[in-house]
């Protein structure tokens, strides 16, 4: 089955919102075998909506959209399908009953507007809005399927998980099935490379990296009966490639970063202070997210002046007139000053130049310096990246935050816990 979604609302052709439901609906229907082609976003016209749905149904077998389904003279989509599948609108007296009983709960009146909403093409089905007062619905005509959603998605969500996707499940004779494992430390270039063979001879499962601000996806995908024939396809794969990158996979599906930091600190007990320069408390934020850092995480420090380094940390005035505050023996003792402020186990400096402006020749904006102090033992790395100021930013937090990872690993963590 081929699909293309639909996302009506001029709302998100001007940019005011971002579309996360083509990208939700996309990936629940790449788990159950559904292929997607197409996405389209179109405004709250009616000629312009209905001539997206002559060209969805020219290539898809089921066409999915959202937004369009409000009380409001501009909300058209249900009325649009219907005419394009020439179904007469019909009142349902239950959803009708249910929008005025959401009304009444909240003490609140009803408009006129609103029973509009419990007009449904004739012979579709009703699709229950737990969550709102826009029902859903599904028109099946021959070998044509559109399925309407509402379009925020706290109303979508609940509606195509729990009405749409079981809908469609009996439809498919196979499915798909994914596994991620999350990378950090290397290029994408380079963790192409290190498994191009195994790209280049994909069939069933395939794989797909993505990178993203300073990590990288490898998204196995397998298509089978089962999810469990479709996990025997995907074993094989996964463990060839962890078995080449290796420590380089710090998770896999949504685990993130500072999770899998924040976890080998805690299970550890190994206590850190941060000292941010550049990157103004964006480290210390990442593992505020954490559950149970507060046990380990003692105190994050913003020392973007030098006279902050000095008075906060102890950067000494010489290093600063030598080096410059953008340097790696800042970083150093920033990443000391810390430790020792809080009597941590780790201390983590960070500085570097965000741009835009403030970057010369010999130190360009994107470069910075992290500064790693683990149990009266001192690390520093100078990195370069390309971007704007928050990217910059983030970049240098990510690679931090997976410097940190590596260090504690290779160094094993029992062994850094029994150090002087």
């Amino acid at each position: 089955m081929k699909a293309e979604i639909i996302a009506v609302g001029t709302e998100i052709l001007l940019g005011d919102i971002i579309n996360t439901n083509a990208q939700y609906i996309a990936k629940r229907l790449a788990d159950i075998g559904i292929f997607v082609y197409h996405q389209t976003v179109v405004g709250d016209n009616p000629e312009r909506i209905k001539e997206v749905y002559e060209i969805a149904f020219n290539r898809a077998d089921l066409v999915i959209t959202t937004g369009g389904l409000g009380p409001t003279k501009d909300d058209l989509t249900k009325e649009i399908a219907a005419e394009y599948f020439n179904k007469e609108l019909i009142l349902d007296e239950t959803s009708l009953q249910s929008i005025e009983e959401f009304f009444s709960f909240r003490k609140q009146p009803m408009s006129e507007g609103n029973k509009k909403q419990a007009y449904f093409p004739k012979g579709g089905i009703i699709l229950k809005n737990m969550h709102g007062t826009a029902p859903g619905c599904i028109i099946k005509e021959d070998a044509k399927m559109c399925i309407l959603l509402p379009g925020p998605p706290r109303e979508m969500i609940p509606m195509l998980e729990e009405e749409a996707i079981p809908y469609l499940s009996q439809y498919q004779k196979s499915t798909l099935h994914s596994k991620v494992l999350r990378i950090c430390g290397m290029g994408e270039s380079y963790m192409e490379e290190m498994i191009k063979d195994i790209i280049q001879q994909q069939s069933n499962p395939t794989i797909a990296p993505y990178a993203k601000e300073g990590e990288v996806t490898l998204r196995i995908t397998a298509k089978a009966k089962t999810k469990a024939e479709a996990e025997d396809l995907i074993h094989p794969v996964e463990m060839e490639i962890r078995s080449r990158l290796g420590e380089y996979i710090y998770g896999e599906g949504d685990t993130n970063l500072e999770e899998v930091v924040g976890k080998l600190l805690i299970d550890h007990q190994l206590t850190i202070g941060t000292a941010e320069s550049c990157t103004g408390g964006l480290l210390a934020g990442k593992l505020v997210n954490c559950p149970g850092i507060s046990s380990v995480f003692m105190e994050g420090v913003i020392t973007y002046s030098n006279a902050s380094k000095m008075r906060r940390l102890g950067v000494k005035p010489e290093t600063l007139d030598q080096y410059g505050a953008v340097s790696k023996e800042t970083a150093g003792e920033m990443a000391k000053g810390v430790a020792e402020l809080g009597n941590t186990d780790i201390g983590i400096g960070i500085t570097g130049i965000a741009g835009p402006e403030g970057g010369t020749k010999e130190k360009p904006v994107g470069l910075m310096y992290i500064g790693m102090y683990i149990k009266n033992e001192l690390h520093t790395k100078e990195l370069f990246f390309k971007g704007d100021r928050q990217k910059l930013r983030n970049f240098a937090v990510v690679q931090t935050l997976c410097w940190l990872r590596r260090l504690l690993i290779e160094k094993e963590l029992d062994k850094v816990n029994s150090l002087s």
